[in-house]
């Protein structure tokens, strides 16, 4: 990975190596049966060849370590460890050695050196060894500049560079998506569901030692990941958190706002931040690797001036059979409203009662309930439609469509034969 050697000739020689974990020995075996011509022989070689396992020869991978041979992969989140030896090739003695490294990366110059101070002396055939360690946190290309700098017995000062370049890998590839769910009429506000998908992009498993999402100061967050068995609980990916390559894997989060930051008509408005996601894994013989995200934000949805909920509707009503609907009207605006209700009829769906009636004054962040009654003429999935708010003070009307959907079906009728 050197990229400009020294031209200059000089008494000290810089040797910078990536410090990696050896790997498992593989092999690739070559077998045959019994009744071909080589017999038992290949298989009783892979038998007496030491780097095999016992029992399982003919498995490519084998039971010996070996060091790794180039400078290897380094992923995002992984950290570099490097060993920078500075030799004395001289018969002389040297003075005041400085040993400095520097990470280069688009963004920044960091200093690994573990010291800055200036070594006395290295007498002949002497080194000075050093080990820098570093958490990357940035994608692209990185480059490490070693400096050395010493006197000679005659007194110059003496400098020379090497660069370093490497390439700093994307070891995930991690999507987010946010979903709106009404909450349940015990709640007071909005949940928010944030799913997580995360795929294995290198070449290696991983094991997912840690997928969570740290909640920002505005929110509760509950992990819907796992599943009670037994009264135990266990992950929904089962036993074995391994994520083969290019694999993806889904994880689910629900989020609440808490009561000191919502808003009283129950809405978070505008955009909110939701948190970060903290990703840990490891990676062939133990390598450990952290990631996490950018805080995440949401668009929270708007209702304009007037919103309308559903607080009860059934599943499944009967044809030309009257039903009732629980609707909650609540004022977002910062204004009173003086609200008329009004219900107009669809091909399929036909309101009961009085249209064009007074429903009151509304103050701001208040909320009033209404009881409907419809039916449907025509079966199957429809559609409730036909709602309109006129706020009188401003000669507003709000139009409501397709609020929900119910599952229209014949009511059964006894035929006496």
């Amino acid at each position: 990975m050197e990229v400009n050697p020294p031209k200059q000739e000089h008494l000290l020689a810089l040797k910078v190596m990536r410090l990696t974990k050896p790997t498992l020995f593989t092999n690739i075996p070559v077998t045959c049966e019994e009744k071909d011509l080589p017999g038992d022989l290949f298989n009783q070689l892979m038998r007496d060849d030491p780097s095999t396992v016992s029992g399982a020869e003919i498995l490519m991978l084998g039971e010996m370590l070996t060091l790794p041979q180039n400078f290897g992969n380094i992923f995002l989140g992984e950290t570099f460890s490097s060993y920078i030896s500075v030799h004395n090739d001289s018969n002389q003695v040297v003075k005041d050695i400085l040993v400095k490294a520097d990470l280069q990366t688009s963004s920044q110059r960091l200093n690994l050196s573990a010291s800055n101070a200036a070594v006395a002396e290295l007498k002949p055939d002497c080194c000075i060894d050093d080990v820098i360690h570093h958490e990357v946190k940035e994608i692209g290309t990185h480059i490490l500049v070693c400096a050395v700098s010493y006197t000679t017995q005659g007194g110059e000062k003496m400098y020379f560079r090497k660069f370093f370049k490497f390439q700093v890998l994307k070891p995930l590839d991690v999507k987010t998506k946010f979903y709106n769910a009404e909450s349940d009429l015990s709640s007071v506000t909005d949940e928010v569901f944030l799913e997580a998908q995360i795929q294995n992009i290198t070449t290696s498993p991983m094991f997912m030692e840690k997928v969570s999402l740290e909640p920002s100061i505005m929110y509760n967050v509950t992990e819907l990941n796992s599943v009670n068995q037994a009264g135990e609980c266990v992950s929904t990916f089962g036993s074995r958190a391994y994520l083969q390559p290019m694999d993806t894997r889904q994880y689910l989060y629900c989020l609440k706002p808490k009561k000191e930051f919502a808003e009283k008509a129950g809405i978070i408005k505008g955009v909110t931040v939701i948190g970060k996601l903290d990703i840990v894994w490891k990676t062939n013989l133990g390598e450990r690797g952290r990631l996490q995200t950018s805080q995440l934000q949401r668009m929270a949805p708007g209702y304009g001036d007037v919103r309308l909920s559903l607080e009860a509707i059934p599943d499944t009503v009967n044809l030309e059979e009257p039903f009732h609907i629980t609707c909650k009207i609540t004022n977002c605006s910062e204004r009173t409203m003086d609200l008329v209700l009004e219900m107009c009829n669809t091909s399929s769906i036909h309101w009961c009662g009085i249209s064009g009636r007074q429903l009151g004054k509304l103050h701001p962040s208040s909320s009033l309930c209404l009881a409907l009654t419809l039916l449907s003429s025509v079966q199957g999935l429809q559609s409730v439609s036909g709602i309109r708010l006129t706020d009188t003070f401003l000669k507003r009307t709000y139009e409501y469509d397709d609020i929900a959907q119910v599952c229209v079906v014949s009511s059964a009728i006894d035929v006496e034969s």
